[in-house]
């Protein structure tokens, strides 16, 4: 038996998101070591307007908008809210597991090279380090969207 599941709210945000990627999610919840909850999935033209505008999205193109994306926020054992870096990996992983299981093409926010998890062979830390390292090598700086996965 998981130790972690999905909040009604969370189970909400998934209306309207793609089948293949809703149970991904709904796998990796009963995988993973860290709890998460879905904070967005379907997105308006309007709503990512507003993000694009305020800075906190780059593209009027998102996978958001077909249903094709969900950001997760991973929580602390308190309940709490938590955006450090290292446990959107720990999730990422679950998200792999369950991919591999669901044979859902998922990509991960912080590994942008990498267009399904289960393509990678090592852990999704070792993704992220990787991703930084070829942005870097460019000479551009990486974009780290930890919560974000997307259906490929």
């Amino acid at each position: 038996m998981s130790k972690y599941k999905l909040s009604k709210r969370s189970l909400s945000k998934l209306q309207g998101v793609n089948e293949p990627l809703v149970g991904t999610v709904k796998r990796a919840i009963e995988l993973t070591k860290v709890d998460f909850g879905v904070i967005c999935g379907l997105r308006t033209q309007e709503e990512q307007q507003a993000l694009v505008a305020k800075g906190a999205s780059q593209t009027m193109h998102s996978r958001h908008l077909t249903g094709n994306a969900v950001d997760l926020m991973a929580y602390t054992d308190e309940g709490r809210g938590c955006w450090e870096l290292n446990v959107y990996d720990e999730i990422a992983d679950a998200m792999k597991q369950a991919a591999q299981e669901t044979g859902a093409k998922i990509r991960w926010g912080c590994a942008w090279h990498i267009d399904s998890l289960v393509d990678h062979s090592g852990t999704m830390e070792a993704a992220m380090n990787q991703y930084i390292d070829l942005r870097r090598a460019a000479g551009r700086r990486p974009f780290l969207d930890g919560p974000h996965f997307e259906l490929r």
